[in-house]
């Protein structure tokens, strides 16, 4: 089966900048205007991506600024306004290559480093205030090889409870969070288990990720406890990982004998009925991502009201100790940064870490480490430019921009002729 996914989806996402340099080179033309539609054309390629047959929007060029005070532009252009502007500083860098274009990608050089430079004015961090609510960050570290095996899931179990039931570092915790399928049991049959959580955390809620059946239906889930032990709120996860959570194709797929890592044969679990707010006591609402859903911008900003903070729980212990956990965590800051809203975030193997409105790290456990943190929650900032617009604008702008440069050609062809 990974085989199969390994050729579908890279071959599958090659299309997109296939179909990309195709435009461009049909709409562009030399230098300036083969420059614009180069960067136009692969940038709308990359919002094709991130919306076409579910999206998978993973690793976008514009996550390259995440790491410089850059990443707090996407705030007012979004996650593809950065991807321009990094497909624009490699039209410069390739134009140092030649001495008559080396003027002109000075300029570009310049401007690149005011790009740079402003953010380090809108990017200050913000800092909770001394009434912020704290919330709890629980990071088990089960190994994914033996997260479901029956003689290791009383010791991950276990290791959860008492890192609940810690005593409080500083501030007593409002929160505590356990990341996604915490527990292997299914909500109907975890009662036990959701009496134990609840007696460890005392008189404060827990969140956990756990799977839950709905007739025929297997869900991904993520429950918010009362003190009681019994669930307050649920949320279903609705973007589901293709090949991973469900096989494209299910029936098809099955008949073919494609299981794969898709559970139950080939259909995997069913898709939740989209974004929704739960309540949590004494804090607000938050905006729940399971995992994969916290990559797409668009899901985020499709929040049915602006909550008072983002929360995702996720397990990245598929990926092991390579790049997938840190680029998974850099697009969570991205989310933070774009909605101007803090980000509680709970991996099963790491990186779990509070993540203030403007991308800043105030607290995080390590990858490959368990343990547990104890973070103030950030404010929340004014909805951004970018959480007010989405997408819309930059895709009109690009789309007209290339409309006009296939234009300016075609005029420019037919005067020649």
């Amino acid at each position: 089966m990974a085989p199969f996914a390994l050729v579908f989806l890279s071959g599958g996402l090659a299309l997109f900048w296939g179909a990309g340099f195709a435009l461009a080179r049909r709409s562009g033309g030399r230098l300036v205007g083969g420059a614009l539609a180069w960067i136009a054309a692969l940038t709308l390629a990359e919002m094709a991506r991130a919306y076409l047959f579910t999206g998978f929007p993973w690793a976008l060029p514009g996550y390259i600024w995440a790491p410089s005070p850059a990443a707090i532009h996407a705030a007012f252009i979004g996650p593809y306004g950065l991807t321009a502007a990094a497909l624009a500083m490699g039209v410069v860098l390739w134009s140092l290559l030649s001495p008559h274009r080396r003027r002109a990608a000075l300029t570009g050089l310049a401007l690149g480093g005011l790009f740079i430079a402003t953010g380090w004015g809108l990017g200050r961090p913000a800092s909770p205030g001394s009434d912020a609510p704290v919330i709890r960050l629980v990071q088990p570290n089960a190994p994914q090889h033996q997260k479901w095996d029956p003689a290791h899931i009383r010791t991950f179990f276990d290791r959860q409870l008492d890192f609940t039931a810690a005593p409080a570092r500083s501030a007593t915790p409002d929160l505590t969070i356990w990341p996604e399928t915490a527990i292997p049991w299914f909500l109907d049959e975890a009662d036990a288990a959701l009496g134990m959580i609840s007696d460890m955390a005392g008189d404060q809620p827990v969140v956990l990720g756990l799977r839950r059946l709905d007739g025929a239906r297997l869900l991904n889930s993520l429950v918010v406890l009362g003190p009681d032990g019994t669930p307050r709120a649920l949320y279903d996860k609705h973007h589901l990982v293709p090949f991973g959570e469900y096989m494209p194709l299910g029936n098809l797929a099955a008949r073919a004998g494609l299981t794969g890592f898709a559970n139950d044969q080939g259909f995997g679990y069913s898709p939740g009925p989209g974004p929704r707010l739960v309540e949590l006591p004494g804090i607000g609402r938050a905006l729940p991502l399971i995992c994969y859903e916290a990559v797409f911008p668009h899901d985020v900003a499709g929040a049915p009201a602006r909550p008072r903070l983002l929360m995702q729980i996720t397990n990245d212990a598929w990926f092991g100790r390579f790049s997938g956990p840190f680029q998974h965590l850099q697009q969570a800051q991205m989310r933070a940064i774009e909605q101007g809203l803090p980000m509680a975030r709970v991996a099963n193997t790491g990186v779990s870490a509070m993540i203030g409105p403007r991308g800043h790290i105030t607290g995080q456990i390590a990858l490959g480490e368990a343990g547990f943190t104890d973070a103030a929650l950030p404010p929340a900032l004014p909805p951004t430019l970018y959480a007010r617009t989405g997408d819309l604008p930059l895709a009109a702008l690009l789309a007209l921009t290339l409309s006009g440069l296939a234009f300016r050609r075609y005029t420019t062809r037919r005067r020649a002729e």
